[in-house]
């Protein structure tokens, strides 16, 4: 939809992978549109994953005792923050669409995405206590997954030896996304392109593309413990 911003934060080694070909088409699709639309290339951009004290850059509230989540909370209030995480922040508050391409790692994300999440959503920026949930600071942008897996469907339904893929949904789509106030639509899985024909492959990205000609008419899921785990 014109004048919508999109934030891709896409987590991917190989640009000609099934996944880099998702991020191309929805970049494609989305610009078509007349969205602006920015990529965070992480493993490009070599994108530091881990939450140091290096992320504050003055001085510590309290040195004689390192505490992440309290030194980073400061330095967020104080702008004081790294400038990469900085950086990040500010694409993430100019989104309308905050979209996640990544290929399922350990039923989760990628290292470089796991960090991405613990440094850019920081308490102060994505979230305050009170601020949470409903009331988190980032209440009014919507986000989405687009989540490729190794494998196929039948493994991740509630029979299926993985169990239903919305189990390993919850601490992202919940207890991150939701939690910062993000209103999150239905996932876009794709599932084992490895094990799919060239033609399937090409179906695939050409149905992703296909919702996102109408992604702004989605009605966000109702994020709470139901659409998980059952009644």
């Amino acid at each position: 939809m014109a004048g919508k911003k999109v934030l891709i934060v896409y987590a991917h080694q190989e640009p000609r992978s099934f996944n880099g070909s998702l991020k191309d088409v929805a970049v494609a699709e989305l610009s078509r549109q007349g969205c602006t639309v920015a990529v965070s290339d992480l493993y490009a951009m070599d994108f530091e994953p881990r939450a140091t004290r290096k992320d504050i850059t003055g001085a510590l509230s309290s040195p004689e005792f390192f505490s992440y989540g309290v030194e980073a909370y400061e330095a967020c209030k104080k702008r004081s923050l790294t400038s990469d995480i900085i950086a990040e922040q500010k694409k993430v508050q100019e989104a309308d669409l905050v979209m996640f391409q990544f290929p399922l790692y350990w039923f989760s994300v990628p290292a470089v995405l796991k960090g991405w999440m613990d440094r850019v959503l920081c308490q102060g920026f994505a979230f305050d206590i009170p601020g949470f949930y409903d009331d988190g600071l980032l209440k009014g942008k919507l986000a989405i997954l687009s989540i490729t897996t190794g494998g196929p469907a039948d493994m991740y339904c509630k029979t299926g030896v993985s169990g239903d893929f919305r189990y390993f949904l919850w601490p992202l789509q919940h207890g991150t996304l939701h939690f910062c106030g993000f209103k999150v639509l239905a996932p876009h899985i794709s599932f084992a392109p490895e094990f799919a024909s060239e033609e399937e492959r090409k179906g695939m990205v050409a149905s992703w593309a296909q919702r996102l000609k109408t992604i702004w008419n989605e009605e966000p899921i109702p994020c709470s413990p139901p659409w998980y785990f059952g009644q």
